[in-house]
């Protein structure tokens, strides 16, 4: 990835990628790259139970990818958007990828482990996740957040697109970037 990022210093290679219609393929990996590199924000840690009460901490899985699913059980947009995020982690379930749904503001007596198991979704989920969202700058859903393996945010975004192609490039940007050694 260094080398996309030192080969676009020169005009002369970004008209070069412009002319051929590159650049705008690889902005999002360029700029999550230069985004990591230039002293990305550390994810902050927290503790947070399933619906089962098993206890997550963050801090037990540094060294590996994360995505931190935000949504909460009312959010169409939510819904729409699991079924692609679910698929990037079964396509993906032979890395070291960790991919968490933490819900947040939800109605009372809502299910939201339920929710997923009853639409097929098998990543694990989060609950009572309000002081989480809040830590993490959370204000709406749905919000997938992006934390490298050196436990940096690289990425937050709102997109709902199951078929956005941004959210598997984030993903293998995630899974190829190994900066610990």
């Amino acid at each position: 990835m260094d080398k996309f990022v030192t080969s676009f210093s020169s005009f002369y290679a970004i008209s070069h990628w412009l002319t051929r219609g590159k650049l705008l393929i690889l902005l999002p990996l360029i700029l999550m790259s230069t985004l990591a590199s230039a002293g990305a924000v550390p994810a902050s840690d927290f503790s947070l139970q399933d619906a089962k009460g098993q206890l997550f901490n963050l801090s037990e899985h540094k060294g590996k990818p994360i995505v931190l699913h935000f949504w909460a059980t009312w959010c169409p947009y939510c819904k729409k958007l699991q079924p692609g995020l679910e698929r990037l982690r079964l396509e993906n379930k032979q890395t070291d990828l960790v991919m968490m749904a933490i819900s947040f503001n939800e109605d009372e007596g809502a299910t939201p482990a339920q929710s997923l198991t009853d639409r097929g979704i098998g990543m694990t989920t989060l609950i009572q996740g309000d002081a989480v969202a809040k830590q993490y700058g959370v204000t709406g859903t749905p919000t997938t957040i992006f934390i490298d393996r050196n436990g940096d945010v690289v990425w937050t975004t709102r997109i709902s697109d199951p078929d956005s192609p941004q959210l598997s490039k984030a993903l293998g940007y995630l899974l190829e970037v190994d900066d610990s050694q």
